[in-house]
Parts: structure tokens; sequence; C-alpha cells
């Protein structure tokens, strides 16, 4: 079950509905480093739907690879289903 903070950050980006305000909340949750992180996490599941191999992913965006196993084991969660 999911926290109530959970669910206020959930509403916070629903009412994001341009990408001005989608840039304003995220810059002013996140740092600037943060921000490179979830970044590069997407990259990262993107590779991974496309069937890149994890050494090469790991390669190519300077991770390793227990990184992008965890985003794999993700995947097969459930998780990242909207991601292209």
């Amino acid at each position: 079950m999911q926290s109530e903070d959970f669910w206020l950050l959930v509403q916070e980006f629903e009412k994001a509905d341009s990408q001005e305000k989608l840039e304003n909340l995220l810059k002013g949750l996140l740092t600037p480093n943060e921000i490179e992180e979830f970044a590069k996490r997407i990259r990262l599941v993107r590779l991974l739907k496309k069937g890149v191999g994890q050494h090469e992913i790991a390669k190519r965006l300077g991770v390793g690879v227990a990184t992008v196993t965890r985003g794999s084991k993700e995947i097969k969660e459930g998780y990242f289903k909207y991601v292209k």
C-alpha cells in the first residue's frame, strides 16, 4: 500500500498538464544531478526494451551491471510498462 505522501506526489504530477508545468515541478523537486539520474534510468529502460544487452547498456550509460539488472527486474515485475 502506498503512503499518503506518495499519492500527494502523484496528484502533483497529474496537475502538471503541460511541459512547462512539469519542468517547473521537476526542477523544484530535484537537483540537477537527480534529474540526470532519472533521465538515465529512462534511457536504461528503453535500451532494455529494445533488447540491448546488459553489459552494453552499462558501458553506454556508465552504470554498473547491477543497476541494469535492477532495471530489468523492475520491468519483469511490471514497472515501466508505459515507457516505450
